[in-house]
């Protein structure tokens, strides 16, 4: 071998030595060592490198241990960072990097309470040079065959919120390959991460640095929000008491022109969650929420949710005094302060968003996106958001208003909705339907299209058993009545036109059944009804409201006249405060009715300003009323029927125009048959006399034309017999028993015609003066003639037919009254000419306990039916089918006594035990009754009914059979008393 080859194999030798230990030993050693002498100058904490390894032939860097703090203290660390360099980087033009690896990486991510950030405090970095800004120039080249981050982990806490935040990512891993500098060279990216208590997060896709663009799939699972609800209960006071979120997502990411970011096949689950109030109050429940199928687009501002499935939310609300919600309340609680950092001397980066071009909208998507609408130079595009389909099913609310005096509680649900191609500008229908429930047993169901802008909507809506109960606590203020029942269905088609002005339209029908009112002055029944059913509705605000047919079944109201001569409806009314005075009004709003059934309809009439008070009752009222129209002429037909005080029929006949009555009225009124013992307060007032006996038929027949008058009054006064004579300082100075006989015909009737006719229009003119004096005329000329009268009593074939035998406190026939009263039927069948005269009785001393003790049971039962109205509970149809417990009667007892009695008990039966306690207070209160000759006089009323009732339904006419006026005897036999039978002839 030749010296000169010698001598460059031992320089190359050398050479490489040389090279390998200064490649392998010293600059390690040294790199080693002047990267721990700048730890040690500029970090805050102790910080140390354990190791560098270099191969210089395969160009890999190693780097071993770095760590930031000591022990509990660690900021920032990592066990190895493998670099691996490619030789072509010396030819290649961009520097090549086969490979970076870091392995077990870990960050300490720390905000302390006043906002420092302690990544921001490891080192204390020299002030750099003010640099004089440069354009920016093309990236430094670089290739990255393959990132990789293995086993890292992060530990995050922020003490700035009330209550720290503190999480763990402690499965950190991350692989990138091919990434690049150069312009159109793309990475790919997988990354996977689990959070606390389990929540995973995953990304996958391709990044590209020149220029920065990223397409990918992001993946979060079972994410805990209870980790970083402090963030949200420092903005809202609201408690989180369990909730779970998981979000996956295709998205596309680009700085290339702008800032564009597209999120595709969005897909948010939430379940479940649940919040409460800081008193612990629950205000929010959900069992799951799902939504999928769903875009974004930063650029359009458009937010496409395609699918919202959510089953079975539960919410709380509540109205309090001052009329806000309590939500309301929460959220405008005023945030918390969070702590600011520290300025520092470091620049802001700051980054603007690009705003997309006008023509740059892009296609309408095929899931229901439509095409935005140009929007004007310098005006802010707002988002839009578009529900494609959206259902919640199972959803509860119960809803609290404690403005009222007495609160009103409210539970929606079990409520179902779906939403169809919502859109949130607004100007773009969307389709509505909604299945409530409403209270214990109401029904609420829409359908149709609603339009925001401008507001606009046709929606089907029915409703079946609202409890009209609820608009008690409302009513309170301005009337004394109280609900008892009521329930509202509906079926109506609503059109909204507009908001402003107001402008819609209703149609469908409506009922209200088993409306039941009271009056809580004197605790009686006020107005109540079976049904009430529109037909045909159809109502167009401020122009007109048409009903095709108005029906009621079994209607009742009560009418009273007391003794100051105001009546029970001005008692109702609660005087309200003066209101301001009304605008100038417009224009009249339309009515027609189509017309009006009655079915069986009663009545109660009392006039308490007459002693004796009179009372009477109207049953059995059937008709109809027809055509009514305020804006047309026509009057409407009327057709009613009924009885007064069970047998006496009543029709009312003709027409009127109920908005012009003193244009058109042609109405003809018929009372045929009515006891004339019924009377007995008007005759004892205005005549003197009380009625003995007799029946009344009066036709009247009223017509009215242009304000003009024409009347006919024609009375027939059947049977008639004067009782005994009372003080009346109202009553005429006349011999009224003169009179009374001198107009009986030889039938025993008196006929009296009273014609009258004059002009309403007239101030002077007034209808019941001139009838009156009439009827005095009459009567002055009546007792100078005359007169024929026929007067008999007959007997039966038995003595013992005269009077039927009561058992105490009873108005039942036993099977003795039965059979004299089948004996006496078939003798007057035998005499068709005479007439019965029924005359009830009742004694004190027999019926007055038993009597008492009956009333004692029924107002157990009323309070009791009461009690159960109050509370929702199915009831009877009548307080007397109820079985009232024992153990209620005591408490209910004690109200009976206060109420009847008009007092408290006495103060030494607080010492008494609770049965003696109740005896006393019973004994009380059958005391009290035992001695009512109101009581008394109704028993001695039902007698004679049942007697009359027996006899009618044994075949004898009712014409017959004539009530007198009850008695009150206290010689009756002991354990029976006796009610009368009189007979008569016509």
């Amino acid at each position: 071998m030749s010296k000169g080859l010698q001598r460059g194999l031992t320089t190359l030798a050398l050479a490489a030595g040389t090279y390998s230990l200064l490649g392998f030993l010293i600059l390690p050693g040294v790199g080693q060592r002047i990267v721990n002498q700048q730890l040690a100058q500029y970090a805050t904490v102790p910080a140390s490198l354990q190791r560098i390894e270099l191969n210089p032939f395969t160009l890999k860097l190693d780097l071993w241990g770095l760590q930031l703090g000591e022990g509990a203290q660690r900021q920032v660390g990592f066990e190895h960072l493998g670099i691996d360099l490619q030789w072509d980087s010396l030819w290649s033009g961009a520097l090549h990097l086969a490979s970076i690896e870091l392995d077990k990486p870990h960050t300490e991510l720390l905000f302390a309470k006043d906002g420092t950030l302690n990544l921001t405090q490891l080192f204390k970095l020299p002030p750099s040079e003010p640099k004089t800004e440069e354009p920016a120039g093309e990236p430094f080249p670089l290739r990255l065959d393959r990132l990789a981050l293995n086993g890292g982990s992060l530990h995050f806490k922020d003490e700035r919120p009330s209550e720290a935040i503190e999480f763990a990512y402690d499965s950190l891993d991350l692989s990138l390959h091919k990434l690049s500098t150069l312009p159109d060279d793309n990475a790919e990216l997988t990354l996977m991460a689990t959070g606390p208590n389990g929540g995973k997060l995953e990304w996958q896709g391709e990044v590209s640095l020149t220029p920065l663009a990223s397409t990918g799939s992001l993946k979060l699972s079972d994410a805990k929000l209870k980790a970083i609800w402090p963030y949200v209960r420092d903005a809202v006071p609201l408690d989180l008491q369990e909730g779970t979120l998981s979000a996956s997502t295709d998205y596309q990411f680009s700085l290339q022109q702008g800032t564009t970011l597209k999120l595709e096949q969005l897909a948010v689950s939430l379940a479940p969650f649940a919040i409460q109030s800081p008193e612990q109050k629950p205000l929010l429940k959900l069992e799951r929420l799902d939504i999928s199928n769903s875009s974004l687009d930063l650029a359009q501002k458009q937010v496409i949710i395609g699918q919202i499935r959510s089953q079975n939310l539960e919410a709380w609300a509540a109205r309090e005094k001052d009329g806000q919600l309590d939500w309301q309340k929460l959220l405008a609680t005023p945030a918390k302060p969070a702590t600011s950092p520290e300025p520092t001397d470091s620049p802001t980066e700051t980054s603007s968003v690009a705003a997309a071009p006008d023509d740059s909208a892009g296609d309408a998507a095929a899931n229901g996106q439509t095409k935005a609408e140009p929007v004007p130079p310098g005006v802010d595009k707002p988002w839009q958001i578009t529900l494609v389909n959206t259902q919640l099913r199972g959803y509860r609310a119960h809803l609290e208003d404690r403005v009222p005096e007495q609160a009103v509680k409210l539970d929606i649900g079990p409520l179902d909705l779906d939403l169809q191609n919502f859109v949130s500008s607004g100007d773009q229908p969307f389709q509505l339907k909604l299945d409530s429930g409403l209270g214990k047993q109401g029904k609420l169901s829409a359908a149709g299209q609603v339009l925001l802008q401008p507001l606009g909507a046709q929606l089907q809506i029915t409703t079946k058993d609202i409890d009209l109960r609820l608009a008690q606590a409302y009513l309170q203020p301005f009337v004394r009545l109280e609900l008892r029942s009521g329930l509202l269905g509906s079926n109506l088609k609503v059109d909204l036109k507009s908001a402003a002005p107001l402008a819609f339209s209703v149609a469908g029908s409506a009922e209200v059944h088993q409306l039941h009112t009271l009056d809580t002055l004197k605790n009686r029944d006020f107005l109540k009804w079976q049904q009430l059913q529109l037909d045909g509705l159809q109502y167009v605000h401020g122009d007109q409201l048409r009903i095709d047919k108005i029906s009621l079944q079994q209607p009742y109201a009560r009418f009273i006249i007391n003794e100051d001569l105001t009546t029970n409806v001005n008692e109702l009314l609660i005087p309200q405060p003066a209101s301001p005075a009304p605008s100038a009004p417009g224009k009249p709003l339309g009515i027609h009715i189509g017309g009006i059934a009655i079915a069986d309809g009663s009545a109660n009439f009392a006039d308490f300003s007459l002693n004796p008070n009179f009372a009477t009752a109207i049953q059995r009222l059937d008709g109809h009323i027809g055509t009514i129209d305020s804006r047309s002429p026509k009057a409407a037909a009327v057709d009613i029927k009924g009885r007064v005080d069970r047998y006496a029929p009543v029709s009312i006949k003709g027409e009127l125009n109920p908005f012009a009555p003193l244009d058109k009225l042609d109405i003809a009124t018929s009372f045929q048959h009515v006891e004339l013992t019924t009377l007995t307060p008007y005759s004892g007032k205005f005549a003197g006399y009380r009625i003995k006996k007799g029946r009344l038929n009066l036709d009247l027949h009223y017509r009215i034309e242009k304000g003009q008058l024409n009347a006919d009054n024609k009375l027939v006064l059947e049977q008639l017999q004067l009782g005994e004579q009372v003080d009346s300082k109202d009553a005429v100075d006349l011999p009224i028993r003169l009179a009374v006989a001198l107009l009986k015909d030889s039938e025993g009737k008196i006929s009296i015609e009273l014609p009258v006719s004059g002009d309403l229009n007239n101030p002077e003119f007034s209808v019941m003066p001139i009838v009156w004096q009439t009827l005095r005329n009459l009567v002055v000329r009546a007792v100078q003639a005359p007169f024929n009268f026929i007067a008999g009593l007959v007997g039966g074939e038995q003595a013992d037919l005269s009077q039927v035998s009561f058992a105490p406190g009873s108005d039942s026939l036993d099977k003795q009254a039965k059979g004299t009263l089948e004996t006496l039927t078939k003798a007057l069948q035998q005499r068709p000419t005479l007439r019965l005269d029924v005359e009830g009785i009742s004694a004190k001393t027999n019926d007055g306990p038993l009597l008492a003790s009956q009333r004692l049971q029924e107002e157990y039962q009323s309070n009791y039916y009461r009690m159960l109205q109050r509370s929702g509970d199915k009831v009877p149809a009548s307080p007397g089918e109820l079985e009232v417990p024992d153990g209620v009667k005591p408490s209910l007892l004690e109200g009976i006594y206060r109420a009847r009695l008009k007092q408290q008990p006495p103060a030494e039966w607080k010492e008494l035990d609770d049965a003696e306690r109740s005896a006393r207070l019973e004994q009380a209160v059958l005391a009290n009754w035992q001695s009512s000759e109101l009581l008394l006089r109704q028993l001695a009323q039902d007698r004679a009914r049942s007697i009359k009732d027996f006899l009618v339904s044994q075949g004898l006419a009712d014409e017959r059979i004539f009530l007198l006026d009850v008695a009150l005897s206290d010689t009756a036999e002991p354990g029976r008393t006796a009610s009368a039978l009189h007979l008569d002839s016509e």
